[in-house]
């Protein structure tokens, strides 16, 4: 690393952290949306609903029991963390290539895919077999997390651009 740009990242009194453009925070909005969307679509009864509901063993009725002002904001809160863990780890500072090749729905999608894969696919089927749940169920739902962070990321991907000096550590 070159070292006016090794600078960046020390601190002093005049430069009390690295620099770092600001992201775009409209598609984090976006991106923080996208569960919600697709899960209002993917799990309507007339989609992957009924066969998910069968698959636990709980009717429409019983999902009107739960608090749903809670679920929505609290479910909008766990999206707005995956939308800036998804702008780090798929479109952060020095992954663009040369002159932002890689700032594409496409590049983010196929990203998003490889970590709904590696990373949230392991973790629900463990969780889903400590909990006894059904193969049906865990297939369902790894499918939905699969679709969502790869839009996710393939929205965040699309819409983030940093500049390519920016140093890599």
């Amino acid at each position: 690393m070159p070292f006016d740009q090794l600078k960046l990242l020390t601190f002093s009194p005049s430069n009390h952290s690295p620099i770092m453009p600001q992201p775009n925070f409209v598609a984090i909005l976006i991106a923080t949306l996208i569960p919600m969307i697709i899960g209002f679509i993917y799990y309507h009864p007339k989609v992957m609903g009924k066969a998910w509901m069968q698959s636990l063993g709980i009717t429409e009725e019983s999902l009107k029991k739960g608090n749903m002002a809670i679920i929505f904001a609290v479910s909008l809160l766990m999206s707005f963390m995956l939308s800036f863990f998804l702008l780090i780890n798929v479109d952060g500072p020095g992954q663009e290539g040369p002159i932002g090749q890689f700032d594409t729905f496409k590049h983010g999608a196929f990203h998003g895919f490889l970590i709904a894969l590696t990373v949230a696919m392991p973790v629900m089927v463990t969780n889903g077999l400590f909990e006894r749940k059904n193969a049906k169920n865990m297939i369902i739902n790894v499918i939905y997390w699969v679709i969502t962070i790869s839009l996710m990321a393939g929205v965040i991907d699309a819409m983030n651009h940093w500049p390519n000096d920016m140093p890599t550590v």
